[in-house]
């Protein structure tokens, strides 16, 4: 288990990929402050961490003694106002840039000067979150993959301000945390969604135009392409609200129709098959 390189660290959104980040970084050594507004989301956050440490524990993957102090470096709070005196505040709510930019804005005006605010956005722009703040070359994106705790992967994204002191901080951070961090420059999409998501919504057409049935394209991309998921399994567990939203910044930022929704796709969101955490997606989880 690594090292964090930075020790005092807030988290902000206890949802899935919040609670996940700070996991990690408790679970590394650093001090993790958990913050969301909503109390019952910030609660479901605290007992993911604990189910997951405990997992952890009983595979043998950390110690009894490991989970405990792990455990005990995490505190929790509903308000932003108590991210004060941290070295990283990761952003992690939903993709939606007026609340990542208010979140910003207060980020800036309360932390201290050295304090570096990361996003875990998986698409929205660097550049223009950081645009709100008055440290825009201390602003910068780490998206995180789902699950976090095993996932190895993290993107590195520099806004357009961006100094190469936080982006080696945080590359070294990443590493510490026994990541293999990839940079990325500031374009919509970054390099994973810009990659995954017209995989996803090709798929979704294949499917709408009665190509195969949902089982045989899943089946093609996993024994033909060796992807562990296929690509509408993958989308209903990231959830097919936000894969309709990336795909709608690729679709505006980018001003290519090969970035289109497809009209299926938007007919299970507004049904409210949003995938896995509805119970319903291109599968049934009932």
């Amino acid at each position: 288990m690594g090292q964090s390189t930075l020790k005092k660290v807030a988290v902000i959104g206890a949802g899935t990929m919040g609670n996940g980040i700070a996991q990690v970084f408790a679970t590394c050594g650093a001090e993790v402050l958990l913050v969301d507004i909503n109390p019952d989301g910030l609660a479901k956050g605290v007992a993911a961490i604990e189910k997951s440490l405990a997992k952890l524990a009983e595979k043998g993957v950390i110690t009894a003694e490991h989970q405990a102090a792990s455990r005990a470096r995490l505190s929790t709070s509903t308000k932003v106002e108590d991210i004060v005196d941290v070295d990283l505040a990761v952003e992690a709510v939903s993709e939606r840039p007026d609340l990542k930019k208010k979140i910003f804005a207060q980020l800036d005006a309360q932390c201290p000067a050295r304090t570096i605010l990361a996003s875990n956005t998986s698409s929205i722009s660097i550049t223009e979150i950081a645009a709100v703040t008055k440290r825009a070359d201390r602003v910068i994106g780490m998206h995180f993959m789902n699950p976090v705790p095993l996932m190895k992967l993290v993107e590195i994204i520099r806004g357009q301000e961006t100094s190469d002191a936080t982006t080696k901080t945080i590359v070294e951070c990443s590493s510490s945390l026994d990541k293999t961090p990839v940079e990325a420059n500031d374009y919509p999409g970054f390099v994973s969604n810009r990659v995954l998501m017209p995989m996803i919504n090709e798929a979704i057409y294949c499917l709408m135009e009665g190509v195969a049935t949902k089982e045989g394209i899943d089946t093609v991309m996993k024994l033909g392409m060796n992807h562990p998921m296929g690509p509408l399994a993958l989308a209903d567990l990231i959830g097919l609200d936000v894969c309709l939203d990336i795909l709608e910044v690729l679709h505006k930022g980018l001003g290519d129709d090969k970035y289109r929704p497809c009209p299926l796709l938007r007919r299970y969101v507004a049904a409210g098959r949003l995938g896995k955490k509805t119970k319903k997606g291109f599968y049934d989880y009932a």
